[in-house]
């Protein structure tokens, strides 16, 4: 059962890296870390949806 101990050296060592982390220094890499991340519309259904929204948007201002 190796690597269950490797799996708790893993977590432990995860753990004591968290806790010795400043919480100020932790709360900007999960600020800059949500900042960095793409919409959800891409993610989900890529890149289709947006050039559809594009597209509507752009037929709807022509019309007017």
């Amino acid at each position: 059962m190796a690597g269950g101990n490797d799996l708790v050296k893993f977590m432990t060592q995860q753990l004591v890296t968290y806790m010795e982390t400043p919480a100020e220094t932790r709360k900007q890499a999960k600020t800059s870390a949500r900042a960095a991340r793409e919409p959800w519309l891409t993610r989900w259904f890529g890149w289709g949806p947006i050039s559809l929204m594009i597209w509507w948007r752009g037929r709807s201002g022509r019309q007017r």
